[in-house]
């Protein structure tokens, strides 16, 4: 019922160009050449704008204040993000084109999907990072969230003055699963290589993980595809910023993580950002989770060389590291099994993001893996 009212009110801005039959068949016909693109009330607006009609209302509204229940809005705001524009072919057999981008003014974020003429800005750069936008358009809700969607009959120009932008940045801790329109700062902690693999459709991805930190705790981000060359460009300890990333739960650590997505952003930042590691007693490890323990060593084994399943060969070696808590074992594996090579007993270690699992004999152990570091001090 909410959903037919929504279509009667943009008929009514109509009514008096075409009958309700009329407008109907114009919205159906719209749907079926966008080919899926866009839903019936985005296809009313479509038919609305198409037939000249627009809002009457000029006042601008806050990009926070901006609903799915407004039939078109005027709006300002500045770029902070740009994605590829996008052709498609029509039911018709006609040539469309999209692309999106994100503004932000001082209340808010919010992406603008920009269509066929207007997206033409997108390729002759007109619109870049950084742009000051004024326009109008007709939200409504996308894959991602809220959008607003600016056809050929709406307007969007440079605006003649500078638009002040607050980004609201979540701290670390407050991340949870399923959270979208995520912002944040961190200080790189580490970084991993990129890794290719193949897709069900036989297309080649790409990925790496960044881990970062600030003064609420860390967190693992996933880069993908074209996303990934910036782990090539940051270094450690460098700051960075991520804008509209969503996070999910990895399956395997059951840890939250961010992903950044096709819109969002990630980019460096001259910002000081400080984390300081949180350190766990071994007496409070428990299993399934990730830690980072501190103490001495006080067992070493040799290195055992094995053959996975894949054929491929490994290393893994096992040492003890007490504190003034208990005792573990801490299982190295790869290249960090090397590192038993630079220990003695007694030396002072640091490992970072283990992972603790169910061991022999009720015990439980850590995991030393590619996503964890060791650094034995001097």
């Amino acid at each position: 019922m909410e959903y037919q009212s929504e279509l009667d009110s943009i008929y009514k801005k109509v009514s008096n160009l075409l009958t309700k039959d009329e407008f109907i068949e114009q919205v159906t016909e719209k749907v079926n050449q966008m080919n899926g693109l866009c839903d019936e009330k985005t296809a009313a607006m479509l038919v609305a704008n198409d037939l000249g009609v627009h809002s009457d209302d000029q006042n601008i509204v806050n990009i926070s204040d901006i609903s799915s229940n407004n039939s078109n809005v005027n709006f300002m705001g500045k770029v902070i993000s740009v994605f590829d524009t996008k052709e498609f072919q029509r039911n018709d057999g006609t040539n469309g084109k999209v692309g999106n981008i994100i503004i932000s003014d001082s209340t808010g974020s919010i992406k603008v999907t920009l269509w066929d003429e207007k997206a033409d800005l997108i390729d002759n750069n007109s619109i870049k990072v950084g742009t000051c936008l004024v326009g109008n358009g007709y939200p409504k809700e996308g894959y991602s969230g809220l959008e607003v969607n600016i056809g050929n009959n709406n307007t969007i120009k440079e605006a003649s003055e500078d638009i002040d932008i607050n980004i609201k940045h979540q701290k670390i801790k407050e991340i949870k699963d399923g959270d979208k329109d995520i912002n944040l700062v961190g200080k790189v902690l580490d970084s991993s290589d990129i890794r290719e693999f193949k897709r069900k459709d036989g297309s080649i991805g790409k990925v790496c993980n960044l881990l970062i930190g600030d003064d609420s705790g860390k967190i693992r981000v996933t880069l993908w595809d074209e996303k990934t060359d910036f782990c090539k460009e940051i270094d450690l300890d460098s700051s960075l910023e991520i804008i509209n990333a969503y996070a999910r739960t990895n399956n395997f650590t059951n840890e939250v993580e961010v992903q950044t997505g096709f819109y969002g952003l990630i980019r460096k930042v001259d910002k000081d950002i400080e984390f300081k590691e949180n350190f766990n007693l071994i007496e409070t490890i428990t299993p399934n989770q990730a830690c980072s323990i501190k103490g001495q060593i006080s067992g070493l084994d040799d290195i055992k060389e094995f053959t996975r399943k894949d054929g491929t060969e490994d290393l893994v070696a096992n040492i003890y590291v007490s504190d003034r808590s208990g005792r573990i074992r801490l299982v190295l594996w790869g290249d960090n099994a090397n590192k038993i090579n630079e220990m003695d007993i007694g030396s002072n270690i640091e490992v970072i993001d283990a992972y603790v699992k169910d061991g022999l004999r009720d015990e439980i152990e850590a995991h030393v893996g590619n996503r964890s570091q060791i650094y034995i001090l001097k």
